[in-house]
């Protein structure tokens, strides 16, 4: 299973906000896989959501599916017809994209395979939820100005001006991974796809990257995935188009379309980011 999806399966599981029908506190987690039966899964006082998720991870397909199926049984909720409506509906949201469903037999779950399908909508983009950059391993002042950019590129989608979010987009990028490196110089210094100085044959001063060099190290040391280095190599070739002699040489015009991909690959990146630099 994808690890977005385990994910958010171990969101769902541990309930926070109200997108998700049951709250559980650590000692609920351990009681919750107990019921399951895995009595072995005794949280330790860490962090609820990513000690959940390291146990998805551990299990064994059938056993996840146990879990899934847990998930959704009406006796988890004590019969709440309501509460469970809500718990099916969110799995199977989550569950879609997988190729699974969750339906009910009488009062059994039951784990079907489906065809991924999303109905076509016509919708204005939305933003991921933002990191919080004042929370993270920053230069003083950069938090805010991370932040302001994130704002003003959904005000770019928001106006239809889609050259300006595409510019501002790859700066925004450029940012994020440049903090990475200075936060981590040591993982980065010796990666194997950091740029290396001609004459002296010694790595580059971090200012003198470029945005590919800053890409393929993050990719390469593992603070973004293999999805996210490819559409931000994409990314980077449309950044180039602030220079308009090149826009017209290239024959580049970003459309709404294109954009929007690009949001989305910008805002997985800065996911992926924010977690290393917590």
């Amino acid at each position: 299973m994808d690890p977005q999806t385990l994910e958010r399966i171990a969101e769902f599981i541990c309930g926070d906000g109200t997108d998700f029908p049951v709250y559980r506190s650590g000692t609920e987690l351990t009681r919750f896989f107990v019921r399951v039966g895995f009595s072995n899964h005794i949280h330790d006082g860490s962090t609820r959501k990513w000690w959940t998720l390291e146990v998805l991870k551990q299990l064994t397909e059938k056993n996840l599916s146990a879990v899934i199926l847990r998930l959704a049984n009406p006796k988890e909720y004590g019969g709440n017809e309501d509460v469970v409506c809500k718990a099916i509906e969110k799995l199977n949201q989550i569950l879609m994209i997988e190729g699974l469903k969750i339906e009910l037999d009488g009062v059994q779950p039951q784990l079907r395979p489906i065809t991924p399908a999303f109905a076509a909508k016509k919708q204005s983009l939305k933003p991921l939820p933002p990191p919080d950059f004042l929370s993270l391993k920053l230069d003083p002042g950069l938090g805010q100005i991370l932040e302001g950019r994130w704002e003003e590129i959904q005000k770019c989608f928001d106006a239809d001006a889609y050259l300006a979010a595409t510019i501002l987009m790859g700066s925004f990028l450029e940012g994020m991974l440049l903090s990475a490196i200075r936060c981590f110089p040591k993982e980065a210094n010796i990666a194997a796809s950091a740029p290396i100085n001609p004459k002296d044959g010694k790595v580059k001063h971090f200012a003198e990257w470029s945005l590919s060099d800053m890409i393929n190290v993050a990719y390469e040391c593992k603070w973004i995935g293999l999805d996210v280095k490819s559409f931000s190599h994409s990314l980077r070739s449309f950044r180039n188009i602030i220079h308009p002699y090149e826009q017209m040489a290239n024959g580049l015009y970003p459309d709404k379309d294109t954009s929007e991909i690009s949001w989305r690959v910008v805002q997985a990146a800065a996911n992926d980011l924010a977690r290393k630099l917590k």
